[in-house]
């Protein structure tokens, strides 16, 4: 049984917003500790991180104030993978971050995982 349905914008929008909510609680390493999958990368202005890079960055930085997802977009990419692409603001005191994204999710043991994500300034 195939797990990529009609729900699935509705799907990686809901494993992304998990994520953004945690950033902002401060829990941003322990959440993609859990949704990265093991050989998973980040790809960030100036630096290409692994997954234990990307949980030490989240747990040393302090959480954004605020964040909006506009623009969502999904590319599907087989029976269990898809690609969510947005553009992102996100706040923190007064700095503004205006950023474009892409996660990659891979469907595995009953979950939807982190494979690779890419942000770049806008």
């Amino acid at each position: 049984m195939t797990e990529i349905t009609d729900d699935l914008p509705a799907r990686l929008l809901h494993e992304e917003h998990a994520g953004w909510r945690a950033i902002l609680d401060g829990h941003g390493g322990e959440h993609y500790a859990r949704a990265m999958t093991r050989d998973a990368v980040m790809i960030v202005e100036g630096a290409f991180l692994g997954r234990d890079d990307v949980i030490a960055a989240f747990r040393s930085s302090p959480p954004w104030d605020a964040y909006e997802i506009h623009e969502p977009a999904i590319v599907r990419l087989g029976d269990r993978a898809g690609i969510l692409a947005y553009r992102a603001v996100a706040r923190r005191g007064d700095d503004v971050a205006d950023l474009r994204m892409s996660t990659t999710y891979l469907y595995a043991d009953g979950a939807w995982h982190v494979a690779a994500h890419q942000q770049t300034p806008a």
